[in-house]
This record gives structure tokens, sequence and C-alpha cells, in this order.
């Protein structure tokens, strides 16, 4: 009797107090759900925040929430985070503050990953470029600098694709200074020079109309044997033939000629240029001939804006750097040879559309 008593006390204690046949019955349509972190069995409703969901409050600072759990994760849980994370925290920096919990949490990720998993190699290279994007995006320039560095605290491994992120920004803004400075944390930490690079840095200089500067950074291109862009050696040529330096010209042309056989547009007409400072308007004529002919005609209204620009904007261009008692040999030269080269192109049945009536030197060069 005692023994059946037991049992039948045994049987109600080990009954489920809520089957699920019994939550079926009752019209649920939605069964007790398990919490991941093994908390037990939850009334359906949403439960503690797990550490593997991104979501965060509608009403609070997404990118202090994300990071907040990426610390607790870390320092708390000591468990890797979600990589989902880090990436969400960098689509959604929108303010300095933004960025310094950014790189908050990624001098945290980084102790956690050397001193838990071991793990010694830096982030990726693609997540290191997204992180200066942020950067330039919100302008906090000094953190971006950072991702430059070659030993940093926050895991990032400094690659010319973020400098060139930085030169990208620098070239936005017209800022010759923030350049400068990127290109000497470029040298300080050995970081190898790419022909993208170049094409961002001689554009600054060309647009600034520095050309002490381009000088500067072209020479250090060149020694580090960087094969230049067609369109960098444009900038390059076209900058000094705007200058009337023919000694440069002639340097840069031979550098451009030992790497590309075949002129661009640009290029042509800036060693067009070059031989009317030489006073050869028949050479000149020759290569803008052989120019026409190397290029489709899809190409021929380019080819004849270029041409009106030559007549129309270089002579003025090219006086404001000669000596003050040159220019008047100068302006007498170009009256004489610029109208000798359209006519030698009439010669040769190249349709320039400049008349020659319509030429006025004298007005586009007064002093």
């Amino acid at each position: 009797m005692q023994i059946a008593a037991v049992a039948r006390r045994a049987s109600k204690v080990v009954q489920p107090r809520f089957s699920l046949l019994q939550f079926i019955a009752q019209g649920g349509s939605t069964p007790p759900s398990y919490s991941s972190l093994g908390r037990g069995f939850s009334d359906g409703k949403s439960v503690s925040a797990s550490f593997c969901s991104v979501a965060v409050a509608a009403d609070g600072d997404p990118v202090k929430e994300l990071h907040d759990k990426i610390l607790e994760s870390v320092k708390v849980k000591r468990s890797a985070p979600p990589n989902a994370w880090l990436w969400s925290i960098l689509e959604k920096c929108k303010s300095r503050d933004d960025i310094k919990l950014l790189f908050d949490a990624l001098q945290q990720l980084r102790i956690f990953r050397l001193s838990n998993l071991r793990i010694h190699d830096n982030f990726n290279c693609s997540l290191c470029q997204e992180v200066t994007k942020a950067c330039t995006r919100v302008g906090a320039l000094d953190f971006g600098k950072k991702a430059l560095w070659r030993h940093n605290v926050y895991g990032l491994s400094p690659t010319i694709g973020s400098a060139n992120q930085l030169l990208c920004y620098a070239k936005e803004k017209k800022d010759v200074r923030f350049m400068v400075d990127v290109m000497s944390h470029l040298k300080k930490n050995d970081l190898p020079l790419q022909p993208a690079t170049a094409d961002i840095v001689f554009s600054i200089c060309y647009d600034a109309d520095n050309w002490e500067l381009i000088s500067k950074y072209a020479k250090r291109f060149v020694k580090a044997g960087v094969k230049l862009r067609k369109t960098t050696f444009d900038i390059w040529l076209d900058f000094s033939s705007r200058r009337g330096d023919l000694e440069s010209l002639q340097k840069i042309e031979k550098l451009r000629s030992n790497i590309y056989n075949r002129h661009t547009i640009k290029s042509g007409f800036a060693c067009c240029k070059g031989l009317l400072l030489e006073r050869k308007p028949e050479e000149a004529a020759t290569l803008l001939q052989n120019l026409a002919q190397n290029f489709p005609d899809s190409k021929r209204e380019d080819i004849i804006a270029e041409l009106q620009k030559l007549v129309s904007e270089w002579p003025s261009e090219v006086i404001k750097h000669q000596n003050q008692e040159d220019r008047k040999a100068f302006i007498t030269s170009l009256k004489a040879d610029i109208p000798d080269m359209i006519k030698s192109l009439s010669s040769m049945g190249v349709d320039s559309r400049i008349k020659l009536e319509d030429i006025n030197i004298a007005e586009s060069l007064s002093c």
C-alpha cells in the first residue's frame, strides 16, 4: 500500500505541467521556444538578446549598442562575436564619436584574438579599407591615418588601397596639405607605391597648379619603378606644356615613349605644343596629322576640341610663365608659328575647322 502511494505521488511529480497537446487544444499557434543560451523554456515572447543577433533598439544608438555587445562578448562571455557586428558598425558610423567606438572595438577584438584565440594575424585588407572609408566619410582623418601605421594596436593591415582612399578624399576636398601628410605616412611605413596612387597625386598637384610638388613626387614614383598610367603622363605632360617648360616636357615624353608606343590625344597635343615652343610648326602639324590618323572617327571631335584649346587658350596660359623681358619675342613667335601650323594641316588635307582670320593671338596674349 505504501509502495503504491509513493508511485502515484511520483507520477504526479514527473507529469509535465503543460503538454504540447494541451497547448494545441487550447488554440495556441506557436509552441514554447527554447533559448539558444540554454536558459530553459520561455513563454513564447522575446527573450534576452542573444550575442548572435545584430538587431538593435530603434530608439537607441546603434553604433554604441553594437560596440557594447562586442565588448560584452569578448570580456564577459569570452566568446568571439559574429563578424556581422563589426561590419554593421562600419556601415552605421556617422560621426567622429562613432569612429572612436569603432576603433575601441577593433582594439578589444585584437586583444581577444591574441589572448584567447592565439591569432596573431591582422584583420583582412578588405576590412581595413572599409575602416578607412568610414573615417573619410565622417571626416575623422586622424583615425584614418592610423590605418596606415605598420605597427598599431587595432589589428589593421596597412595597404596602399587604404592610402588611396585617403588621397581620394584629399582630391575631392582639394586639400594639398592632407595629401602631403598621407604621402609622408606612406614613406614612414614603407608602403609600396602604385600607379593608381600616382594618378591621384598628380591630379591633386595639377589642380593646385603646384609644379614643384608634382616634380617632387614624380621623382619618387619614377625612382620606385612605378609604371605610370597613360592618364598620369597626360597630366604631367599637359602641366609642363602649360608652363612652357620645354626641357621638362622632353624628359617626360622620353619616359612615356619608353613605356607606351602610341600617344593619347592629350599627350600628342602636349608634344605638339612642345614643337611650337621649339618653333617647328610644320613638325607640329605632322604630329597632329598622325594623331588624327591613329584614332577612329568617333574621336575626331575630341581632337578638334583640343586644337581649338591650343589656339584660343594655351597661348594665354603659357605666356604667364615667361620672363617679362622675353614675352614680346614669345608673342611674335606664336603669332607666326600657330598660323603656319594651321596652314600645314590644311595642305595635308586635315580639316581643322579653324580659320586663320579667327586667330588673334595678340589679344589673348595682351600684357
